[in-house]
């Protein structure tokens, strides 16, 4: 049985089973969504409750040391079962879901959330979960467990992204050899930059370039702002990088009418904007993403330039 089809299995499975993960995925037929256009291209608002925990997550250093880690083997739910993938990574099916398929993809042992040395094995789940997309959420970009190491997954043709890179409306070629294309965005709101291809070595290389060049303007942070969306199909990756400059917006931390409960990870940033309360679902403007997304993402001048 390959890899999908055992998670499959574990998901079909895991509903019936855990509780509190049928109730939450049977939820998500009822969660209300809006579409909000930003001048050619649409991101969807979604009122997801359940994702308070990660949404509001407290990750200072403080408070992370005075909470057990609820990714360790240790201290995951009884009912909680999974499919190892390698010899110390389990995949599990994540109890608060906004995918209608939503993966938690957690080490074995309890270490940092960084990317440098695990990017390679972020291509490879790409490719042995070909239905899925999986992502990277930084320690600083969204992470609610910045002290272990993790993925998540969820179905493809769910984010506006993948359908806005498919035709290509925003992003241009910036360069190209066998085996590899560069892809930088512009006029998205969120800088960035794809990368797309056969050559896993070759997207390795390009990345581990990027990263280095990154982190030399980032070198006070245990790693350099990121945020990763990566997928398999037709034989090539494409694996989406978005460089950050801030955490959480002025908005999070704002209070009374103005707060708007906010934390951009890859999923948001990805198009798909998640509201745990309600009056930030019914509020949430045009004007409010556009200020959003300018405070915690790079313009698309600063990623050319990371680039060249």
């Amino acid at each position: 049985m390959d890899l999908t089809s055992k998670v499959n299995e574990l998901f079909n499975g895991q509903l019936r089973e855990w509780e509190l993960a049928g109730m939450n995925y049977s939820l998500l037929s009822g969660v209300r969504t809006k579409k909000i256009d930003i001048g050619g291209f649409e991101l969807t608002v979604q009122f997801n409750p359940e994702r308070i925990r990660s949404s509001a997550a407290k990750v200072d250093a403080r408070s992370i040391e005075e909470r057990p880690c609820f990714l360790c083997p240790e201290n995951r739910p009884g009912e909680q079962r999974g499919v190892k993938f390698g010899n110390d990574i389990t995949i599990l099916v994540n109890p608060y879901p906004i995918f209608n398929k939503h993966l938690t993809i957690a080490s074995d042992i309890h270490t940092d959330q960084r990317i440098e040395m695990n990017f390679e094995t972020m291509l490879r789940l790409a490719r042995e979960l070909p239905e899925y997309l999986v992502f990277y959420n930084g320690p600083q970009c969204g992470a609610s467990a910045p002290d272990h190491l993790h993925f998540q997954a969820g179905n493809k043709r769910f984010l506006p992204l993948e359908h806005d890179y498919l035709h290509k409306r925003y992003t241009t070629s910036f360069c190209g050899q066998k085996g590899l294309e560069v892809w930088h965005w512009s006029g998205y709101l969120r800088g960035m930059v794809t990368l797309e291809g056969d050559r896993k070595d070759k997207i390795e290389e390009f990345f581990g370039t990027f990263y280095k060049r990154f982190s030399s303007i980032q070198s006070d942070r245990p790693e350099p702002m990121l945020n990763i969306l990566a997928s398999f199909q037709s034989e090539k990756w494409i694996v989406h990088i978005i460089p950050r400059k801030q955490h959480r917006p002025s908005q999070f931390f704002a209070e009374g009418t103005g707060q708007i409960v906010i934390s951009p990870a890859s999923v948001d940033l990805g198009g798909v904007i998640i509201t745990p309360r309600e009056q930030d679902f019914y509020r949430i403007t045009e004007n409010d993403i556009r200020n959003i997304f300018s405070q915690v993402c790079m313009s698309d001048q600063e990623v050319l330039g990371l680039l060249i």
